[in-house]
């Protein structure tokens, strides 16, 4: 999977597998994997002006994760 640079908040990079609708979030606090992301939300965060506003608001506490980092 290719990750994403990413900055704001406590955004390092993220990154999605567009078979297995995972979405890898690396924190600086950890490394997350959201399962059951539609590709429309990936296409959002990853152009989003503020992707950390984004991820809080529609992926953070909205899907199924896991601490893979």
């Amino acid at each position: 999977m290719e990750m994403k640079r990413m900055s704001g908040g406590s955004l390092r990079a993220a990154g999605y597998d567009e078979r297995s609708r995972k979405l890898v979030v690396e924190l600086t606090s950890g490394t997350l994997e959201f399962s059951g992301v539609p590709g429309e939300v990936w296409r959002r965060f990853s152009g989003a002006s503020s992707p950390w506003s984004y991820y809080r608001d529609n992926i953070d506490e909205e899907y199924t994760v896991r601490r893979i980092r």
